[in-house]
């Protein structure tokens, strides 16, 4: 069984304190936070201030994945009680070290992510110090995009890594993720699955969320 972290870039901002409180109700394992500066990648999506509405509606933990360039600048805002990780990109980050020492720092679990054109080879020398490794498997940028089957090679790698190594990393993996490719993608070692459009956008989110976690 894997976990699941609904993005709530696919929620209804129209209502997003009240479609985010029934994902909550369901039960999730933690709510996926996607920013977007419009520079790192092609859309904006919203801030902290967004995000930290919702702190009252909310019994699951802040899953923050920031896909901005030079990260470190806005670290602090994203920190609340409710955020469990914050997830950088390796491609943003000149001193990727620094940058996860600086989340630590803030008390807060650190994650990296990579793109689909980046391999796994990139996170060689940072590995065991992280949390979270999450494996974009679409082009970040948009939601409701097609799932890249290579991601589940990079999560058979990290697995891979992980055993060998002995690092205690979580694996996750975003976009394109649902009902119809959950099962490979956990049994490819995925431990977290980002869904946004499948579980939002489900006539059924209740059963849509048990099929994913499998």
């Amino acid at each position: 069984m894997a976990k699941i972290a609904p993005s709530i870039l696919a929620a209804d901002f129209a209502r997003l304190g009240e479609d985010v409180k029934n994902i909550c109700d369901i039960g999730v394992d933690y709510l996926h936070i996607d920013i977007m500066d419009g520079s790192f990648v092609p859309n904006i999506s919203f801030g902290s201030a967004v995000m930290k509405s919702l702190n009252e509606y909310i019994n699951a933990p802040y899953d923050v994945h920031l896909m901005i360039d030079n990260p470190d600048n806005l670290l602090e805002d994203f920190v609340t009680e409710n955020t469990e990780f914050i997830t950088v990109h390796q491609e943003a980050c000149r001193h990727l070290n620094r940058t996860v020492q600086h989340i630590h720092s803030l008390g807060v679990k650190a994650g990296v992510s990579i793109n689909p054109a980046t391999p796994v080879s990139a996170l060689e020398n940072i590995l065991e110090y992280v949390d979270l490794v999450l494996v974009m498997s679409v082009n970040p940028g948009f939601g409701g995009q097609k799932f890249i089957p290579s991601a589940l090679e990079k999560i058979a790698q990290l697995k891979e890594i992980r055993e060998k190594k002995g690092y205690n990393y979580l694996i996750e993996v975003d976009g394109g993720a649902g009902v119809g490719n959950a099962e490979a993608i956990r049994e490819a070692g995925c431990d977290i699955i980002v869904s946004g459009t499948a579980v939002f956008k489900a006539e059924d989110r209740v059963e849509a969320i048990a099929k994913i976690k499998g």
